[in-house]
């Protein structure tokens, strides 16, 4: 039986093409998802967290239908300036996350947290360092939410009109992965984790997905392999890799020992078979033969 995997039926002409000099690679652009948990059992009543995902639209270009995390692009405007921050220092995070200078780390963070309130409501942000909003419902959050998904308002704007803190704390990085070469639209995505704040909950508020759920990982897993939901290779990863720990505390705090080392899909011709593989992910290898099988 075929696994949840996705697989678009142009990626081994697009390879060749790479591989013969006529496509010429697309610059990644910065991204963040957020894995976002909350406490949950499992049939024996063990421990087993339940993590939010939402389903791409069918009508998607990129990955419709795909079962996926909160997540978007880097804005810029939010390395312009330092907002109010909580938790660990913009030096630290640039070191974790693997880039160059701290304005870049505050914008990366910035959009983990916008994104995560863009498309499920959830404001992982203060009025004071140690503090985190409880409602976010109101009309006049609402305002704010759509200003942000149009662009009309950067992050570091919508913080310091309403004088929050972002809590950088209530965040911890996990993995990263790349867009592979081939791809018309490449993403340079970090994976962070975060635990659902008390009093808030979530909501499908993105435009992108026409569902959403909350699931235990090793569920959502196992209907993977069955191939009943259909998933990347990063998010299968990410969830496989979060169904060791029991709980949400657990995850955060084994997110330092992650890797960070970013994964790229890496393509090479066997005699006429197109081989497509994921560095240290040997269940993502796909062998296409010049027929396209």
């Amino acid at each position: 039986m075929a696994n949840g995997q996705w697989y678009p039926p142009e990626w081994p002409d697009r390879i060749r093409a790479l591989a013969s000099g006529e496509l010429t690679p697309a610059t990644p652009r910065r991204a963040a998802t957020v894995m976002l948990l909350r406490d949950g059992r499992d049939e024996a009543g063990n421990g087993a967290p339940e993590v939010h995902m939402l389903r791409r639209r069918a009508s998607m270009a990129f990955a419709g239908g795909a079962y996926a995390y909160p997540g978007g692009g880097v804005d810029p405007r939010d390395d312009d300036h330092l907002v109010r921050w909580a938790g660990p220092t913009r030096a630290s995070w640039a070191a974790r996350l693997g880039v160059d200078d701290e304005a870049e780390a505050q914008a990366i963070v910035c959009a983990a947290v916008r994104e995560t309130y863009e498309e499920a409501g959830v404001l992982l942000a203060g009025q004071t360092p140690d503090t985190v909003v409880g409602d976010t419902t109101g009309d006049d959050w609402e305002a704010d939410r759509e200003a942000l998904v149009a662009r009309e308002l950067s992050f570091a704007q919508f913080l310091d009109r309403r004088n929050l803190h972002l809590r950088s704390d209530l965040l911890a990085a996990w993995a990263r992965w790349i867009t592979p070469e081939f791809e018309p639209r490449r993403y340079d995505t970090f994976f962070f984790v975060a635990a659902l704040p008390e009093g808030q909950r979530t909501r499908n508020a993105s435009t992108e997905a026409d569902r959403t759920v909350w699931i235990r990982p090793s569920e959502a897993a196992a209907r993977y392999d069955d191939g009943e939901l259909l998933m990347m290779p990063p998010t299968i990863a990410t969830l496989r890799s979060l169904s060791a720990h029991p709980t949400p505390r657990a995850a955060l705090a084994a997110a330092p020992g992650q890797d960070m080392t970013p994964v790229l899909a890496q393509a090479r011709l066997e005699d006429d078979t197109l081989v497509l593989s994921w560095p240290g992910h040997d269940e993502f290898t796909k062998r296409v033969g010049a027929g396209g099988e």
